[in-house]
């Protein structure tokens, strides 16, 4: 049995920030590197797992749940709509804030992206537990939550 790191739960929560930030980069660049079956950008991709994930949506509300500014989502939801893979559609709730919502190519391009994506995460090994999971998501969750008034635009 190992002794706990006397190191105090701040620099531990130091080195998270430390990992999450090569990690991210490493993912979007696999994404990217994928992608081009799709022509899909990172940007892109996020936008469509959205609208995969909570149906129509404007600008504003993606820009809010991925703490991107709102010129930034409209830019992707544009290159996204070139593509064919959104569609623009009356919002009832606003006038000026069109929804956005997934085509069918866009489904079948998003669907790709993700079993592609998880078919990498399956290389992980069977060394990691549901608990360990559980923790991760726990404690970046915090950290995000730690974060929340950070303003995007």
């Amino acid at each position: 049995m190992r002794d706990p790191d006397p190191r105090p739960v701040t620099d531990r929560l130091a080195e998270v920030f430390d990992l999450v930030g090569p990690l991210y980069r490493r993912a979007q660049r696999k994404v990217e590197q994928d992608a081009p079956i799709e022509g899909l950008s990172v940007g892109v991709r996020a936008v469509l797992n959205l609208l995969r994930e909570h149906g129509p949506m404007t600008v504003p509300q993606m820009g809010r749940a991925q703490a991107l500014s709102r010129q930034f989502v409209q830019r992707m939801t544009n290159d996204a709509a070139g593509l064919g893979l959104v569609a623009f559609e009356p919002n009832p709730a606003h006038k000026r804030s069109s929804l956005i919502r997934l085509t069918e190519e866009g489904e079948r391009a998003i669907g790709a992206v993700l079993d592609r994506e998880r078919a990498v995460l399956r290389q992980i090994g069977g060394d990691l537990t549901e608990a360990d999971i559980d923790a991760c998501l726990r404690v970046l969750s915090r950290l995000l939550h730690l974060l929340d008034d950070v303003d995007v635009d």
